[in-house]
């Protein structure tokens, strides 16, 4: 299945699948982890990085340079873990909705931009590739959060 239908099919299955969790099962977590509520919370900045990403690649003169952003810092600052799971999950499904919107209309010749994480010269990616990641990142994810 192409990354993009897997993550349509996530946008549909997650919500569904955290909603059965009680909201002790989404908040406890072992010491220096993350509970459910805050891998959620985690996915939605990794989405908020990747749509400015999947966007600004776009028009990007030679190679985009990715930015990093501080993930566990903003699990925290974004207060996730006290946050009703219903607005996480709208947040996140939206996010990740307009993701979709954005991808699936980026001309071929586009997916071939070459794309650099963080300045290292040493590693150059397409925007097709790392759109492709951000689905994988997001799976490793599910793995623990479902």
């Amino acid at each position: 299945m192409h990354h993009l239908d897997r993550l349509r099919q996530h946008i549909s299955d997650v919500p569904v699948h955290l909603k059965a969790f009680s909201e002790t099962d989404l908040t406890q977590h072992a010491p220096d982890k993350w509970s459910r509520k805050q891998i959620l919370g985690h996915l939605i900045d990794s989405a908020i990085n990747n749509l400015k990403r999947f966007t600004d690649a776009q028009f990007s003169e030679g190679t985009y340079q990715t930015t990093s952003y501080n993930q566990n810092q903003l699990v925290v600052v974004n207060q996730y873990q006290t946050l009703p799971l219903e607005h996480l999950l709208t947040l996140w499904s939206s996010l990740n909705t307009q993701i979709l919107y954005v991808a699936e209309v980026i001309p071929e010749v586009t997916l071939a931009q070459p794309v650099q994480y963080n300045g290292v010269a040493a590693e150059t990616y397409t925007l097709d590739w790392i759109i492709e990641d951000y689905v994988a990142h997001l799976e490793h994810h599910l793995k623990t959060l479902l």
